[in-house]
């Protein structure tokens, strides 16, 4: 008789399981039960193999991250050109643009981003684009054009976060919180999964995420921190329920984990405040909850311009509400030196302990420069701006700080929505090092955890 392991059915759809009790319900002999059962479990397990296959795959894998490498039309044949020496590399599975399409002088017209778009989609991987600062919150200057931020960000969310997909010439599947009714603007929010390892992708940008000091209510502050911190708690619960073995969270921000301030108990007697509000703080507190309900390894990735001494910082800063460090969640912040010739590459390979290893690549120099620069090709021209969903008055949404008695966002109502198939879905960092293209040699022991971005481990 067939080894029947529990746990392997308990992830099988309900019709199926359903069906096998049935089955073997109604089967009159031991023999009859006995082939009902093996053919039921060999149904359950042909239907579900396209994800079955997803999590068997990719023990090994890499992946880039690159940002900030588009301040001004010069810079767009050097970033496509950057793009382009990544696709080469062998075993590079996706790259991620971690924020700023453009530069804080730019204008923030529609014209300029579908140019930057038609740059991304040059990407041989399938390319994860994240939302940075001067992507939309810069654009209030007047250098940057004097546009509204909130309504350049619905613009990025219709058009090049629009899809269900990835960017890219091979794109990858992923889950958009748009999908959840209640954060239906919130495109940007994403999720993807490969092999073991469950990505999220974060809009928190800097400076102090978007965090405004003027009066009244700071609606579009408090409703993405509602939204971002759903995102991260069914993140953390979607990798429980399939058994990942890390989640990775990009944003473009820098949080300043080692910032991270307590919550206490009579903050009210306190005459003295700081004069700053910290706009990451919920953020943080996500992040801890997180890592405390996951216990497995948490790696939260963002851009650095003024601590990377190195090109990148990795290390562990982030303390509990008791001040005891969070040993299981790692910070890696990026700043290469040379934006357009340097590319971060993590190499993730679970059969290695610790299983990550962070690198500072360099591009090729005999790499030609693009001549000509890429059109994004469209069935219909672009709308000077597509409708957006509307969020309604402010007195409709969810407030900042939940009141007593009042329900909290639930995470399994995102589990009643149509799924989208999962090919994606790690814990420790080794050693980082500078390498040539032409130079890569076999991985190097692992190293002790240090701020001074050389290495690091959860």
């Amino acid at each position: 008789m067939p080894v029947v392991d529990a746990r392997v059915l308990a992830k099988r759809p309900r019709r199926l399981r359903a069906a096998l009790a049935v089955a073997c319900a109604l089967a009159t002999s031991r023999a009859l039960r006995r082939t009902l059962l093996a053919s039921a479990l060999a149904l359950a397990l042909a239907c579900s193999w396209p994800v079955a296959a997803a999590y068997a795959q990719a023990p090994h894998y890499r992946f880039a991250v690159i940002a900030n490498t588009m301040q001004s039309p010069a810079d767009e044949a050097p970033t496509q050109r950057l793009i382009d020496a990544i696709g080469r590399e062998r075993g590079v599975s996706f790259i991620v643009y971690d924020g700023n399409l453009k530069g804080p002088k730019e204008a923030c017209r529609d014209a300029l981003y579908e140019r930057r778009h038609a740059v991304l989609e040059t990407s041989r991987p399938a390319l994860f684009f994240i939302p940075g600062q001067h992507d939309w919150v810069d654009c209030t200057s007047a250098q940057a054009g004097g546009f509204d931020p909130v309504e350049r960000l619905d613009q990025l969310r219709q058009t090049l976060l629009g899809d269900a997909q990835s960017m890219g010439q091979n794109p990858m599947p992923l889950t958009r919180e748009s999908e959840v009714s209640r954060f239906r603007p919130y495109r940007e929010n994403a999720r993807w999964q490969l092999g073991d390892t469950v990505f999220v992708a974060l809009n928190a940008p800097s400076p102090n995420n978007h965090y405004l000091t003027a009066g009244g209510r700071n609606g579009e502050f408090e409703d993405r921190v509602i939204a971002n911190a759903f995102w991260l708690q069914h993140a953390g619960e979607y990798a429980k329920r399939r058994d990942a073995r890390a989640i990775v969270v990009f944003i473009q921000g820098d949080p300043e984990p080692e910032r991270y301030e307590r919550p206490e108990r009579f903050a009210w007697l306190r005459f003295g405040r700081n004069s700053r509000r910290d706009g990451f703080l919920e953020f943080k507190r996500s992040l801890v909850k997180l890592a405390q309900t996951f216990q497995r390894p948490v790696l939260v990735i963002h851009c650095d311009d003024e601590r990377a001494s190195g090109g990148f910082v990795i290390d562990q800063p982030l303390r509990n509400d008791k001040g005891n460090q969070v040993t299981n969640l790692t910070r890696v912040a990026l700043a290469p030196h040379d934006r357009h010739n340097q590319w971060i590459e993590i190499e993730a390979d679970f059969d290695r302990t610790p299983p990550f290893r962070v690198t500072m690549r360099d591009v090729p120099r005999q790499l030609p420069m693009p001549t000509a620069p890429p059109v994004l090709q469209r069935d219909e021209p672009a709308a000077s701006m597509p409708a957006v969903p509307s969020l309604g008055p402010a007195s409709e949404l969810p407030p900042l700080l939940q009141t007593p008695g009042q329900p909290q966002p639930d995470p399994q109502e995102f589990e009643q929505l149509p799924r989208i198939p999962a090919d994606q879905g790690g814990g420790g960092y080794g050693p980082a090092t500078s390498v040539a293209p032409a130079q890569r040699s076999a991985p190097a022991a692992p190293g002790a955890p240090g701020a001074s971005g050389t290495s690091g481990s959860p």
